[in-house]
């Protein structure tokens, strides 16, 4: 099901680990509007970065997809409300992560991490915090700010 002009809810659902787990991973209606609130922040994205294909690496996780991963409780993803990926055409994960920090607000979250970037998406009618943060491994603390 196409969602934007270049995501599909098939690749916003996408879970390595619940396929190799068994596990059900079918958003919601409510769920799939905020995937679609997330796409088209995904759009505004891949235009930012001159139209370059976005590869998605994880979007929306089903609670048991979002455990078996080691994701937090309070996860966006869970939500429809994150998206992690990469654009290789484009640049590395830190300069697509500083590109979006110099020119788009309406984030809640935006963090580089070890290998992507990850957006989030406040709830509607929630503040967005604007918050920009580096994890550089699995184990490391959260750094304030995208650092190189």
């Amino acid at each position: 099901m196409q969602l934007s002009e270049h995501f599909t809810l098939e690749e916003l659902c996408f879970s390595e680990a619940g396929a190799r787990l068994g596990l059900d991973n079918t958003p919601s209606p409510s769920v799939t509007a905020s995937l679609h609130r997330m796409v088209a922040f995904m759009e505004k994205i891949r235009t930012l970065l001159g139209g370059k294909r976005i590869a998605i690496h994880s979007g929306y996780r089903a609670l048991s997809v979002n455990v078996a991963v080691g994701g937090t409780a309070t996860s966006a993803h869970c939500l429809g409300l994150a998206c992690d990926f990469v654009c290789p055409e484009f640049g590395t994960p830190y300069e697509v992560a500083t590109t979006i920090l110099r020119h788009l607000a309406d984030y809640d979250q935006l963090i580089l991490e070890y290998g992507w970037v990850h957006i989030g998406l406040a709830q509607e009618g929630s503040p967005s915090r604007r918050e920009a943060l580096t994890k550089r491994s699995r184990s490391a603390a959260y750094e304030n700010g995208i650092r190189a």
